[in-house]
């Protein structure tokens, strides 16, 4: 066994980095700036390990419990890259409002390295333990910012919330062991009895856990609070990582140990997609707070991915992992724009605050737009494509409801997309917001707009990726 450790190198590095880095920061003061730094070189180095790892191997190991396969390893490289991002982009939001701190950055690698033991998990014990290490540093990091009161509301709401949806998932995991008498996943699909009803109540209490994780209805009554009570920096990680990482499990269960039961999880998971995509979808029109807004369309999105799931096809899945990737690219920008929104040592994030944003910044403006048009599912751009593939899938299967569902939501989305771009160009302009951004923020924008912008000339290359994701 020991000759395939090679393919966790990733991991057991990461492991290593975050001892490392605690003893570091403990015993060297202001070290809050050299742990920063090493930190997204770590997960440089994570991203190289796993890139020089060939992608296309199945390997199990430790008696079957991890399993290291395509979908893991790209959905680990698009965790770690959205990581190294977030963290590229949000120093000086955090050296402004005075929470740059080692831990913050040590709490991210903690995160991380929760997600990737998540999303290669091949048996419920090693699933809940990534789980819980990605949550616990997730109830700290929603409260980082201590001077604030919101934050540690959101914390807080954050901590009881997550931890009733963790123990209906255990009540979940422990039906599914009383009944198959294993918690490997394979063992489970072996033992699996449609006829006995405790698989089904063990399988809706999972999903109802997992779907608190990507924040959908009617699962969602955190996020639009812990969105906004937390420090931007950390919205940004909330709403990419944890949400890669929840896909991924929802994907592995549902094809994986219950692929049997299709016809009992489908209709729930019906029901969750059409609710997420409304509700995200209408409860945003009313919002003037910019992360409260993000909050619910990431919901109205989450809606969409899970969509994909519910075609039961390869076709599905695939559309379901492109999605989530064009989803991630969109919100890096989104948030690298709101970053820049800072004047005399303050972010704004009220809607108001952009009033006439092209008179005085028209490069950020001109970004935010296309950002936006994408987010609306506005065609040339890579948001119209990613719900393409997703309907693309469901009507392959005669669909159609859900489709036509999905296309209301995205006409009722594009109205408060569309409001915001008319107080950029229209409205009245604000005094001008600071021009000193870092190196790494101006990069990401620059990056996530132009995909976002020229994804359409040469579509086929994530396709192609990511056709090589072949579960059922």
């Amino acid at each position: 066994m020991l000759y395939n450790l090679n393919f966790i190198y990733s991991e057991i590095f990461i492991s290593l980095a975050i001892m490392f880095l605690l003893i570091f920061g403990v015993f060297k003061n202001k070290s809050s700036k050299i742990v920063y730094n090493l930190t997204i070189l770590s997960l440089a180095v994570a991203t190289a390990i796993l890139l020089s790892n060939p992608l296309n191997s199945e390997i199990l190991l430790f008696n079957s419990s991890y399993k290291i396969d395509y979908l893991a390893s790209f959905m680990k490289i698009l965790i770690i890259v959205s990581g190294l991002f977030i963290l590229l982009t949000s120093s000086k939001y955090l050296k402004v409002n005075k929470i740059f701190q080692l831990e913050y950055s040590i709490l991210i690698l903690f995160s991380i390295l929760g997600m990737m033991i998540m999303v290669s998990a091949n048996d419920l014990i090693v699933f809940y333990l990534g789980l819980e290490l990605q949550s616990l540093a997730l109830y700290v990091l929603a409260s980082f910012n201590v001077n604030q009161l919101k934050s540690s509301e959101a914390g807080l709401k954050y901590f009881v919330l997550s931890a009733l949806s963790s123990g209906l998932l255990l009540y979940g995991c422990s039906l599914i062991y009383g009944y198959s008498s294993s918690t490997n996943f394979y063992e489970i699909s072996k033992n699996l009895n449609v006829d006995q009803y405790g698989f089904s109540f063990g399988l809706v209490f999972i999903l109802v856990g997992l779907a608190f994780k990507v924040s959908a209805v009617p699962f969602h009554m955190w996020a639009p609070d812990v969105y906004e009570g937390s420090p931007t920096a950390v919205t940004l990680f909330f709403a990419i990582a944890p949400k890669i990482a929840a896909i991924t499990v929802f994907l592995r269960f549902l094809y994986e140990p219950f692929l049997m039961f299709m016809d009992q999880w489908q209709i729930i998971l019906i029901f969750i997609s059409i609710a997420s995509m409304l509700l995200g979808a209408f409860a945003a029109i009313g919002q003037k707070n910019i992360k409260r807004l993000i909050a619910y369309s990431s919901i109205s999105h989450m809606g969409y991915a899970l969509a994909g799931l519910c075609a039961g096809s390869n076709e599905g899945i695939q559309s379901t992992i492109i999605y989530i990737v064009i989803y991630m690219i969109m919100n890096l920008g989104l948030f690298s724009c709101l970053f820049m929104m800072r004047r005399a040592e303050k972010y704004y994030e009220n809607i108001e605050d952009l009033s006439g944003l092209s008179k005085n910044h028209p490069t950020i403006s001109i970004c935010l737009l296309i950002i936006l048009f994408s987010l609306a599912g506005i065609p040339p751009m890579a948001g119209f494509f990613a719900k393409f593939y997703v309907f693309s899938a469901l009507i392959e299967k005669s669909m159609y409801s859900i489709v036509i569902i999905g296309l209301i939501s995205a006409v009722i989305s594009a109205f408060y997309y569309l409001r915001i771009i008319k107080i950029i160009y229209f409205d009245k302009p604000l005094d001008k917001f600071d021009a000193d951004h870092g190196v790494g923020l101006k990069l990401t924008l620059g990056i996530t707009t132009l995909i976002t912008l020229l994804y359409f000339i040469y579509p086929s290359k994530i396709i192609e990726i990511i056709s090589f994701i072949n579960v059922i």
